[in-house]
């Protein structure tokens, strides 16, 4: 392959589409990744994520569009013409073979010599902390989940791949497993410098490993952006429903604040609902008499007795529904006026010695600041 300028992304897809029949598996696929970047595909099932895995991969060829690896076009190359390596769910790990044996596959199968094959496996297992000594004479059968997936992952790393596939490589582990390998996933990225892109539904998996995702649904990319910008900035309803928790409000924008109804110094919007009235930030898509959506995360919220709200935030009146004791947090369930539910996040600073001052039935007032929530688009 020649070689690429540094301004060229390590992959972009330019206008990707691919149908299964008469069914859209992607759209309009348009992104990049960084060279080094470890860039997730996230959302829920049937939404494309693996079929984009599968067509950089070089497995399904896409109907419209480009695909282009550090700047060179590849719709028409191979899989082993495109220089990745790829880890499946599955592991999809020869049982017959032992565990140097599936390291070596790909080396043997480029006809390597035995010499560079022997020592390139032993490096790839130590990379990802399998002793070569212990291991190497092992079958899959004799390894428990976390080994095979480190076989697994060392014969795509064995490779010197430039770009390292993973198809939910972690779905099979049990919880405190999927953590380990979640952190030695991340420190390989950046020790090897290679670009990893990793696909998955579990949103904590996606926020914790990556320097950017592409949340998608339907077949489309709702938004990509870094783990910072997709939590706390979701353009639309379903990127906010979808990573994490949010409450929703709606209403229509009544005019600009003023006086005591601007609560503060920001300027931005006043909207109006069934639920009450509250603050909004500027936003473009807001005009006067619009409707308008917004997302509160339940961390950004806090409860206060009736006429204790500090001025410069927003609040609703609502009763105490209910109290769910998470450890860290307790989720407080409220009801609002028009009936809907709201969950505020509240920390737990010890319900043994400092006991959260509510009780179902409870009157209170459910606040937030106007720029602790976002406004959503369409």
């Amino acid at each position: 392959m020649p070689a690429s300028t540094p301004e060229q992304p390590a992959v972009e897809f330019r206008g990707v589409a691919k149908r299964y029949g008469s069914t859209p598996a992607v759209r309009d696929l348009s992104f990049t990744v960084g060279r080094g970047e470890f860039f997730s595909l996230l959302g829920p099932s049937g939404c494309g994520k693996t079929t984009t895995l599968r067509l950089l991969a070089g497995f399904e060829t896409p109907d419209a569009g480009e695909i282009r690896l550090f700047g060179e076009a590849v719709n028409r190359r191979r899989p082993y013409e495109r220089d990745l390596a790829m880890v499946f769910q599955s592991y999809a790990l020869f049982p017959h073979l032992s565990v140097e044996r599936n390291v070596a596959f790909g080396l043997e199968q480029r006809k390597r010599p035995a010499r560079e094959i022997r020592d390139r496996v032993r490096a790839a297992l130590e990379l990802v902390r399998l002793d070569p000594g212990t291991f190497a004479t092992r079958r899959p059968s004799e390894l428990s989940g976390g080994q095979r997936q480190r076989v697994a992952l060392a014969r795509a790393l064995v490779l010197e791949p430039r770009v390292l596939l993973l198809d939910e490589p972690l779905g099979a582990l049990d919880l405190k497993l999927r953590k380990e390998m979640q952190v030695e996933l991340k420190a390989l990225n950046l020790q090897l410098g290679v670009t990893f892109i990793h696909v998955t539904h579990d949103q904590e998996e996606a926020l914790a490993m990556s320097d950017r995702l592409a949340v998608m649904n339907q077949a489309e990319i709702a938004q990509v952006g870094t783990p910072a910008e997709i939590y706390e900035n979701p353009r639309t309803a379903f990127v906010a429903d979808f990573i994490g928790e949010a409450n929703f409000l709606e209403g229509k924008a009544a005019g600009r604040p003023g006086g005591e109804a601007a609560r503060g110094s920001l300027e931005g919007w006043v909207i109006t609902g069934d639920a009450g009235s509250f603050v909004v930030p500027p936003h473009w898509a807001i005009s006067e008499g619009g409707d308008v959506r917004i997302a509160v995360r339940p961390e950004w919220l806090d409860l206060w007795r009736p006429g204790c709200l500090p001025r410069g935030e927003n609040g609703l009146p609502a009763t105490i529904q209910d109290l769910v004791y998470l450890g860290e947090t307790i989720h407080v369930r409220v009801t609002l006026a028009n009936g809907r539910v709201m969950i505020i996040a509240l920390r737990n600073e010890g319900q043994l010695i400092k006991p959260l001052p509510w009780n179902r039935g409870d009157s209170c007032i459910v606040a937030w600041r106007p720029e602790d929530c976002q406004v959503l688009e369409g």
